[in-house]
């Protein structure tokens, strides 16, 4: 299938908006099959990795890079990168001119021959599927694991059989535009976050709503009954619904503070879950409530007690003076901090802070009072965050450090740090102030913990 949609491509030129991992298997593709090539990336020409660029021009295609490399978009095919706006004037100016604009996880879609389960949502999307991956793999099938995270899925086609799963990781900017939805799709939660490139709120959850809007009444959609915006998409969805809650006991996943249920059974005890948090308890009920009708209540609860978690989430790094130290560098937005900070009792001290994506700081300054003993930021939000906490309504203030470099608060950290107390580095916001993205950062993170 993949092969005869290249195929066709031949004789048009295609346009590919962005050379980073999410597009740079379809660009070896497109030009490996000898398809005319136009390749479109923000990043200055000396930046890219010299063999990439000669790799391009040995193949005939075309490179266009800089800060204006959008001004002039031209293909007859244009595969946006998610992190472009689909409106941006040169994309609209190219479909006005018959362009056909997709992306690769679009394409995916199209060609994919086995069921996919898709997850978004603000935070929980990584662990929950790969949660949902793990299930799948306990029950004896073949998984397709990627989207947003992992490796892109589009050119790994002719390797998956309809008898697979395929379970995909979504991002608003990867849903923006999709005109195309799962077999399952499962929502996490819908709270404020990348407001910095969705025009408002409204925007971010219609792109989120997107993973629903072309599901049929024979498709399922899992939903958080906790969550205001996710109960509202459940009334505007076709398909089948399943809720999972921490509240309600007449979800059909819910936690009653004890047990976990599924379909009105009790599943297993909570406390049995291998990773930490109630919000893990959410993704673990999402990630069963996607799969039941597949995988066994017994693979489930095997699972469950196995699983270690993620990198970058939650992940203990070492002890070191008496004191733990916790990265949790995937906590780019204040609920997800929030969570993290729920995990732990006892004295803490939180690192935070980094790109600015304008979203309010209001509930993590009440959180950060309630929580945290000693409060260290870096960072282009370190003056929000600060400010947050300040003006709080809640009486207990932390001590708050500010820090120039990520360096300088692991050792400000290690200097207020008693035995007992736990270090948590949960910046609350993107990384792209310091840091390529959040691995880099959480990579980092542990190495100077490690060196301490």
């Amino acid at each position: 299938m993949l092969q005869k949609y290249i195929e066709g491509l031949k004789g048009k030129t295609v346009a590919v908006i962005g050379a980073g991992v999410s597009n740079a298997p379809l660009i070896k593709l497109l030009c490996e099959n000898g398809v005319a090539t136009n390749v479109y990336d923000k990043k200055e020409r000396e930046s890219f990795d010299p063999a990439f660029a000669e790799y391009l021009s040995s193949r005939g295609a075309s490179l266009f890079c800089g800060e204006n490399y959008l001004d002039d978009v031209r293909g007859d095919v244009i595969f946006r990168s998610p992190g472009v706006r689909p409106d941006a004037p040169s994309i609209i100016k190219a479909q006005k001119g018959g362009a056909c604009v997709t992306s690769e996880m679009e394409l995916f879609f199209e060609l994919c021959p086995c069921p996919i389960i898709a997850v978004t949502g603000s935070d929980g999307k990584t662990t929950t599927s790969t949660l949902i991956s793990e299930l799948l793999r306990e029950q004896g099938f073949n998984v397709h694991l990627g989207g947003n995270i992992g490796e892109p899925l589009l050119c790994r086609i002719p390797e998956i059989s309809p008898a697979d799963r395929a379970v995909v990781e979504l991002s608003s900017f990867q849903l923006f535009d999709m005109k195309r939805s799962p077999h399952v799709a499962a929502i996490t939660n819908v709270t404020p976050n990348h407001l910095d490139w969705h025009k408002d709120m409204d925007e971010y959850a219609e792109s989120k709503f997107n993973v629903l809007r072309y599901q049929s009444e024979e498709d399922i959609a899992v939903l958080n009954a906790d969550d205001g915006r996710c109960r509202g998409f459940a009334g505007r969805a076709e398909s089948k619904t399943r809720f999972f809650s921490l509240k309600d006991p007449g979800a059909f996943a819910h936690f009653d503070g004890a047990d976990i249920y599924l379909d009105g059974e009790k599943l297993m005890a909570g406390k049995d879950l291998k990773i930490p948090g109630a919000h893990n308890i959410a993704n673990f009920m999402t990630a069963c409530a996607a799969v039941y009708g597949e995988v066994k209540r017994e693979n489930m609860v095997k699972v469950a007690k196995s699983f270690s978690g993620v990198e970058h989430r939650i992940e203990f790094v070492r002890e070191t003076g008496g004191a733990k130290y916790y990265n949790d560098s995937i906590g780019s937005s204040p609920t997800r901090t929030i969570a993290g900070l729920k995990c732990f009792g006892g004295r803490m001290i939180l690192i935070a802070g980094g790109y600015d994506k304008h979203i309010p700081f209001d509930e993590l300054g009440d959180e950060i009072c309630k929580r945290v003993s000693t409060l260290i930021l870096c960072g282009a939000t370190a003056d929000k965050i600060e400010a947050a906490v300040r003006n709080s309504g809640v009486s207990k203030k932390p001590e708050i450090i500010t820090c120039g470099t990520l360096e300088k608060a692991v050792e400000a950290a290690r200097g207020k740090a008693l035995p007992g107390d736990t270090v948590l580095f949960s910046p609350a916001c993107a990384s792209f102030d310091r840091f390529p993205n959040f691995m880099a950062r959480g990579r980092a993170f542990k190495d100077i913990v490690n060196k301490l």
